[in-house]
């Protein structure tokens, strides 16, 4: 029997990141994705819905997407968890420097947990996917629970993230939406990172018909 989930959405901080809230309906046990600053909001989100959380996910190292990361952990001492990709890329100085020019914000601290492509984490009766949809940054992925596809930048709504900054690959963005993404059922919900399309959410089955990356670079083909 599939939890019944609480979804908590949010647009924080300098880049109007979508910040998630997901809890286990039943225990409360929940998880913070991408915290992309203004910390205080945040507690007050978790604290006003009554649940605990045991995570902060991330679903790439971009600053704008883990700006409030150690400010949280002060409040909720909870792992911080990101492709071990990510991880790893991000830690190289040149790397860091280039990303904190990029994006004007402090490159990511190293990650308490890092994850890889499949892992399946329980949050209450909850079940958390790490799918790797690498192309944004090597790193990237997507978080499926409970028939919604929490997506960072890996896709918008008719849209997908900028593959310019340093670690990006159209090509491989490309690869991760076709072998990762259009295979799961056609109801799943997409919940982007950014709020850039006409309506906050989407299905996969939409965007197989809407989104021209998807359309026209691997159907077209």
């Amino acid at each position: 029997m599939q939890a019944e989930v609480i979804i908590r959405q949010t647009a924080i901080g300098p880049y109007r990141v979508n910040t998630y809230l997901l809890a286990c309906a039943q225990t409360r046990k929940a998880v913070l994705i991408d915290p992309g600053g203004e910390a205080e909001r945040l507690i007050k989100m978790v604290r006003d819905e009554g649940v605990e959380p045991v995570y902060i996910l991330n679903t790439h190292g971009h600053a704008d997407h883990v700006l409030a990361n150690q400010q949280l952990q002060k409040v909720f001492p909870v792992p911080v968890c990101m492709h071990e990709a990510d991880d790893i890329f991000f830690a190289a100085a040149e790397v860091r420097e280039k990303s904190e020019k990029e994006l004007g914000l402090p490159a990511p601290a190293p990650a308490d947990i890092r994850l890889t492509d499949g892992q399946v984490l329980t949050v209450g009766r909850l079940q958390i996917k790490v799918i790797h949809t690498p192309g944004h940054t090597p790193g990237s992925v997507c978080f499926l629970a409970a028939g919604n596809l929490f997506t960072g930048d890996t896709l918008f709504v008719g849209d997908v993230g900028r593959t310019d900054l340093t670690g990006g690959s159209l090509d491989t963005l490309i690869h991760s939406l076709r072998e990762k993404v259009i295979v799961l059922p056609e109801e799943t919900i997409i919940r982007p990172g950014h709020d850039y399309g006409e309506t906050p959410t989407s299905t996969v089955g939409r965007e197989i018909k809407e989104n021209l990356y998807i359309t026209d670079f691997i159907l077209a083909g």
